[in-house]
């Protein structure tokens, strides 16, 4: 600290810590927060000295805290900050909008100045609006002011106050294709005399959301069917530590089979990913917890919710409530109170009243899968978000031999209960495969079934086939849950588990990463990444084949072939000879050929769509391995240590097609500017460290994450090679 800065104010803000994190300046405590997912400041002021200063934190991660991969250390971003002792508090501004119309909109700001100084202060508070350029991140032209006005704040108090202005021909937030996710920044000025003494900053959008019980979710007068994911924290090879380009890549592929929604699984996400959202236009469902005062793991946030549910809730809806992009509050996951009654409809009517204390502009939800809705637990609720129990759970004859409860689809019951409260399904699906492994037979009788060694799994290989017709016990396949949301329209919409494969919590094995995403750790889209492609994305010309067709032990034997198309027919060629042309039924989502007889050479399916042709697909039999071939997401990454650039190893053979079932040992190599951090393959029984060098190709590809040294523009050459194969180059340019 030097001289200048005596008199002001020093803050810890530390956005995640995992977890219970407790801070000391110059050997005095100073203070913590436990949950580890949730963003905290501390006041370091009174523990300061002129000159230099110690800051230790201490964190404590115990075991069986957490169902999924939680990491562990300072995983997120930590800023210090300083400022005068009379400032905007933190996350001190809250704007609304109302009154929306294209001629104009109406803007409400609340401002809290916080004086931790030994005097009163008179303030004069100014606030413009600008328009914002998420993509260049600068601020633009000025479009409307709040009136000023002066308040008074005595010594260690707070004083808040709210005006009102007016936006002409507002620029609304919407998610994309059909609106666009503009932003605004409000700039707050503090003024002590002529003197500006503080400047806070608050990116917002203007919109309007309404919730009807019999459509769903509509945004700026237009329905939107929730088109959603659900997302864990972790970002794959990279572990839990925020990344910001790893994230941004995380949801440009979900926006890329057409999802416009994420659900915030199950715990206050980093700020970053809150920005993206707001700026990629993603419908978000913020969520807080995962148990309440019933407990899931020994260690988990069970053990502190009777002190810190509160504090903890407050903070977290303080922190995002300015964000365009945010629906609606989730309090809770698959909590144990669902089946305690009124004791538990108690806790949820608590939560509740907080949320809505905090901002009483959106409703609040939590996420269910055993409340009925003749139980107290839904009547609190704002929304109602089912998980699983919506499309049925164990309610078809191929899951009629499991344990477990069965419930018939549950989505008319609970509409029939509550008439007036918009139905949404916050976990569907939870289907489960390996990308590019197929496992024979193919099922037959219905299309959905649950995971075992004689329907699509192989508990020796570890392995989940990838027909995409196969779930967790309590489960479905895409097209089950498809067809219920068909079957009861005024449902508002999904988020699948998951987007993304995540570390932890896998099943059915017990290996290094789950099943369930549409795309794998690596990032590589499953065959049910064309599914959801061809159901969410109706107006793509898009056909999809599946199996691969290079099968050596399948020649004479059938080998079912599927199509996901958004066309309405198909006709699928087997080396030029038709197998029949097929028109989608109502209420089903694929075209099949189940009796197809494997012959090596070329599969080749014409989709049309009103009797006109719409997409074609091919796929041919390839040879042995012979070369490899390096492609980069992006050839120019910013020398700030941060950037990466993702590149992809396809193994493919001497006529440059792709061997889909290559497991060639593949080595990175990288020289320049640069080095690699990561490496992956999307497998999820593969135990080898992220940070190898060295990875098996599965079903034929493999990842590379490299990122340039900080500082140091330059070339960085990224060379894949494998013993017996050509090996493949590319060169990347680190910027300043």
């Amino acid at each position: 600290m030097s001289h200048e800065d005596k008199g002001k104010n020093f803050y810890l803000e530390m956005d995640g810590a995992m977890s219970y994190p407790i801070v000391w300046v110059n050997g005095k405590i100073v203070g913590g927060w436990p949950y580890g997912y949730n963003s905290f400041q501390l006041d370091l002021t009174p523990y300061m000295n002129v000159g230099d200063n110690q800051v230790a934190i201490r964190l404590d991660n115990p075991n069986e805290s957490s169902r999924w991969y939680p990491g562990g250390g300072i995983y997120r971003d930590v800023w210090l900050i300083t400022v005068a002792s009379t400032h905007v508090g933190q996350w001190g501004t809250f704007i609304t909008s109302r009154d929306v119309s294209a001629r104009s909109a109406t803007l409400d700001l609340a401002v809290e100045v916080q004086n931790n100084g030994d005097t009163k202060s008179k303030i004069d508070v100014t606030t413009d609006v600008h328009e914002y350029d998420a993509k260049t991140g600068q601020i633009g032209a000025k479009v409307a002011a709040f009136p000023q006005y002066t308040v008074l704040v005595a010594a260690g108090k707070t004083a808040s106050h709210t005006t009102t202005t007016a936006v002409k021909k507002p620029l609304l937030w919407g998610p994309p294709p059909f609106q666009t996710p503009n932003l605004y920044m409000a700039v707050t000025k503090l003024h002590s005399g002529s003197q500006v003494i503080d400047t806070f900053e608050t990116r917002f959008g203007i919109r309007t959301f309404a919730y009807e019980p019999n459509k769903g979710l509509i945004v700026n007068g237009e329905h939107i069917p929730i088109r959603g994911t659900n997302q864990h924290h972790d970002i794959g090879a990279l572990g839990a530590a925020y990344n910001h380009r790893a994230q941004q890549r995380h949801l440009d592929i979900l926006q890329s089979f057409g999802s416009n929604a994420i659900r915030m699984s199950h715990n206050p996400p980093a700020p970053g990913l809150m920005d993206l959202a707001d700026e990629m236009g993603f419908l978000v469902m913020d969520e807080i917890f995962d148990c309440w005062v019933l407990g899931k793991t020994t260690n988990d946030f069970h053990l502190i919710f009777p002190d810190w549910h509160e504090p903890d809730l407050r903070a977290f809806i303080r922190r995002d409530r300015n964000h365009p992009s945010i629906f609606v509050w989730s309090v809770g996951n698959e909590v144990g109170e669902q089946q305690t009654g009124d004791d538990g409809a108690k806790v949820a009517q608590e939560l509740v009243d907080i949320a809505h204390d905090m901002d009483p502009t959106r409703p609040v939800t939590a996420s269910m899968n055993s409340a009925h809705p003749n139980q107290p637990f839904p009547v609190v609720m704002d929304v109602l978000s089912l998980n699983y129990q919506g499309q049925g759970i164990r309610d078809t004859p191929n899951y009629s031999q499991l344990g477990g409860i069965g419930t018939p689809p549950a989505y008319p019951a609970f509409h029939g209960n509550f008439s007036r409260k918009m139905l949404e399904s916050s976990e569907s699906a939870s289907a489960l495969s390996s990308r590019g492994t197929f496992i024979f037979p193919v099922l037959e009788q219905g299309d959905s079934a649950p995971v075992n060694d004689t329907s699509g799994g192989n508990s020796t290989t570890f392995q989940v086939s990838a027909y995409e017709l196969y779930s967790a016990d309590y489960g479905s396949s895409a097209d089950k849950e498809f067809r219920s949301l068909d079957q009861n329209p005024y449902v508002a919409g999904e988020f699948v588990w998951t987007g993304w494969d995540y570390l932890g919590e896998p099943t059915p094995y017990n290996v290094r990463s789950s099943y369930s995403g549409i795309v794998d750790l690596a990032g590589f889209p499953k065959e049910r990444f064309y599914i959801y492609q061809s159901r969410w994305q109706p107006d793509l010309r898009m056909a999809h084949i599946l199996p691969h067709w290079t099968w050596p032990d399948r020649a004479g034997k059938v080998t079912p072939v599927h199509v996901f198309s958004s066309g309405d027919e198909a006709e699928l060629f087997v080396n030029g000879k038709s197998q029949g042309r097929q028109t989608k039924e109502p209420l089903t989502y694929r075209f099949r050929w189940d009796k197809v007889v494997y012959h090596p050479g070329e599969l080749h399916v014409v989709t049309y769509k009103d009797g006109k042709v719409w997409a074609k697909d091919t796929v041919q039999t390839a040879g042995e391995p012979a070369r490899l071939r390096l492609t980069a997401d992006r050839s120019k990454i910013t020398a700030d240590g941060l950037d990466l650039s993702y590149l992809s190893v396809e193994v493919l053979d001497h006529q440059g097609r792709f061997v889909p079932q290559a497991t060639n040992a593949i080595t990175f190599s990288v020289s320049g500017a640069g080095q690699l951090v990561a490496t992956d393959n999307g497998d999820p029984s593969d135990y080898v460290s992220f940070p190898s060098p060295k990875r098996h190709a599965y079903s034929g590809r493999a990842l590379a994450i490299v990122k340039g040294e900080k500082g140091q523009p330059g070339k960085v050459v990224v060379e894949a090679s494998a013993d017996g194969l050509a090996s493949s180059k590319v060169t990347l340019h680190t910027i300043s």
